[in-house]
């Protein structure tokens, strides 16, 4: 959803596939009409999981705290890939972004990537947990696009990662062993690896206020989508990714970028190739 919110946000056209119950579903589904966000709506009995940000004044650290949600069972998960598939485009772009609900498979994004693969459009990956090392360790066929932030990359490496030249080798890698195309991943406020082919760039984020990390690689999701759907290479698109993720780190709570603020950044964001 934020991934759309940024799209709006910065001009393009989307559709927020959204699944949602209960009264918390309800306001959800009003805070997306207040931003213009076009969506499909997938009903489901059970209440919509919610998170919540608090951030410490003395010292501006900011906590996340997720909530569980509700078991989804085997029916509704087999009735949500079937909502799914109807709802697929035949061309485009396909975002897969957010975390995989409780009760659905670990190879949920998998059994997505299934469905797109029968269409002709292209599919972004931005989960994480058991799912995403799911898709790093058993790759079916190469994702288009596969992103993943610092703590991700550290998780699925199992080792910090020290330098843009350990995370650049770990990206190669997976590009290397079929899992994506193309693989973006976040190296902290200094900018993102890119590894597309047999390219390979770091683009340096520019240095701005940090009010809120909350949704930033989403924005970076969104804005690198928006470009490529535009026909942008992949490394422009990586620059709107990174504008779109230093504008949003520079706004209040759950804030995302605003269009005039991103095209400002986009200058600033500095593309080196290795």
């Amino acid at each position: 959803m934020n991934a759309a919110r940024t799209i709006v946000k910065l001009g393009g056209s989307v559709r927020a596939f959204v699944v949602v119950g209960g009264p918390m579903g309800d306001r959800l589904l009003d805070l997306l009409a207040s931003e213009n966000v076009p969506i499909v709506e997938h009903r489901v009995v059970r209440e919509t999981s919610y998170s919540l940000a608090v951030t410490d004044e003395e010292t501006d650290e900011q906590f996340r705290f997720t909530l569980p949600g509700s078991l989804m069972s085997h029916g509704e998960a087999q009735v949500l890939l079937d909502r799914i598939s109807g709802t697929v485009p035949r061309e485009g772009l396909v975002v897969l972004s957010g975390g995989v609900a409780l009760g659905l498979a670990e190879d949920f994004p998998q059994q997505v990537q299934d469905i797109v693969l029968r269409k002709n459009v292209r599919l972004i990956v931005d989960t994480s947990k058991a799912p995403l090392l799911c898709l790093i360790n058993t790759p079916v066929a190469p994702l288009d696009v596969l992103r993943l932030d610092r703590s991700e990359t550290e998780k699925a490496v199992g080792d910090p990662i020290r330098s843009i030249a350990d995370n650049i080798a770990f990206t190669s890698s997976l590009v290397q062993r079929g899992v994506a195309q193309i693989v973006v991943t976040g190296h902290g406020a200094e900018g993102s690896v890119m590894v597309a082919g047999d390219q390979k760039f770091f683009c340096h984020a520019p240095q701005v206020p940090v009010r809120s990390k909350i949704g930033a690689g989403d924005a970076l999701v969104g804005a690198f989508t928006m470009s490529l759907s535009r026909g942008d290479l992949p490394a422009q698109a990586l620059k709107w990714g990174v504008a779109a993720a230093a504008a949003t780190v520079s706004t209040e709570g759950t804030a995302l970028c605003e269009r005039a603020e991103t095209e400002a950044l986009l200058p600033e964001c500095r593309l080196e190739r290795f």
